[in-house]
């Protein structure tokens, strides 16, 4: 530049260096962004993802980064856990193991939270999502919800006296996705480890598509960690939510996995599961559940076959062979009919 001043090319010169390592300090932040994988945890479902599924899942399929447990009733202040609480929390096998309590009562809580502190826990979840009538109209799940006010002081007391961090796995109101704003502001003033959101309100249960809108703003606002929960049930729903929700940085599965139970695997380039496979996962929850409950494996098995089936071509043919059985010979019959002639669907999807 004709007539410019020395001081001109030295403030060239400066600026031309402070771009170029902005430049590559936003390469390496953006390469450091793309190559952390999205963590995925097992969600927790009520007589399903017991630790028999948990074991045969992990053995079969690899562990996920993590596995929330089923809800658990909270144990009274000087009472021990029962044998069957016991049961249903099974062994910590050193993987990242979330209890979950459904409790309205803060005392419950966190003389609960202190049990599982003894037992080698570091975390526990409450549960504000189950929609069932019953656990609602005694205010819990889903019916702590209803008083946005009494919902604070509770989750203030809980996280000031639980030994334990606190998380909390949520719907988003009772009725009105219009409940949400209000919900969301007590959540954010509460010192929470993270907050998995379930993008329904209680009334539509399972039904309808996640209001994605909801758990985006939660994304933004929330001071802590937030994690998404609701029909991953393939690849391409996975593929959807991050293009729509790229700060997602952890993902429950639940319904998807059961009726996919490579799905996981398949979120991080890994293969869909062989009919070798399955029929190993198959044998090995069966062995677990017999050895478990006895005859009542049958009910169990059931129960997982109401979703294991969509990973054959007909699901339909599927369930009518396995949903009538009422002894073990006969279940057993079936399964092999099964396995020996049902042809697999070419992607297994969970269909509601």
């Amino acid at each position: 530049m004709l007539g410019a001043s020395p001081f001109f090319y030295v403030l060239r010169d400066f600026m031309a260096v402070r771009h170029r390592r902005i430049q590559w300090s936003c390469c390496f932040c953006r390469d450091e962004m793309e190559e952390k994988p999205v963590k995925l945890s097992l969600a927790p479902m009520e007589g399903i993802t017991g630790p028999v599924f948990r074991k045969a899942h992990a053995s079969c399929f690899g562990a996920l980064d993590s596995c929330y447990l089923p809800f658990i009733a909270p144990a009274h202040p000087g009472k021990a856990f029962t044998e069957k609480t016991l049961k249903a929390l099974g062994k910590q096998d050193g993987r990242s193991v979330i209890p979950q309590l459904l409790t309205k009562d803060a005392d419950d809580f966190v003389w609960t939270a202190g049990l599982l502190a003894e037992l080698g826990y570091s975390e526990v979840n409450l549960n504000l999502g189950c929609p069932s009538g019953t656990v609602v109209a005694k205010g819990k799940g889903a019916g702590l919800l209803r008083d946005a006010e009494e919902l604070e002081r509770f989750l203030q007391d809980i996280c000031a006296r639980s030994p334990l961090p606190v998380s909390v796995k949520t719907r988003l109101g009772l009725a009105d996705v219009g409940e949400y704003e209000r919900l969301l502001a007590v959540f954010c003033r509460c010192p929470l480890k993270e907050l998995i959101v379930h993008p329904r309100v209680r009334s539509e249960l399972y039904r309808g598509t996640p209001h994605l809108s909801c758990y985006g703003e939660t994304l933004e606002k929330a001071p802590f960690p937030v994690a998404y929960s609701g029909d991953i049930f393939s690849v391409a729903d996975f593929e959807e939510l991050m293009k729509s929700c790229p700060a997602t940085t952890h993902v429950l599965l639940g319904r998807g996995i059961l009726a996919n139970p490579a799905l996981g695997r398949m979120l991080k380039g890994g293969p869909a599961a062989t009919a070798e496979e399955i029929r190993e996962f198959h044998d090995r929850l069966f062995e677990g559940y017999e050895e478990e409950m006895g005859g009542n494996a049958l009910f169990r098995m059931k129960e997982w076959w109401s979703y294991a089936r969509f990973a054959f071509a007909d699901p339909q043919k599927v369930w009518r062979l396995v949903r009538k059985v009422r002894k073990a010979d006969e279940y057993e019959k079936a399964v092999e009919r099964i396995y020996n002639g049902a042809e697999l669907a070419d992607e297994a999807v969970y269909r509601p």
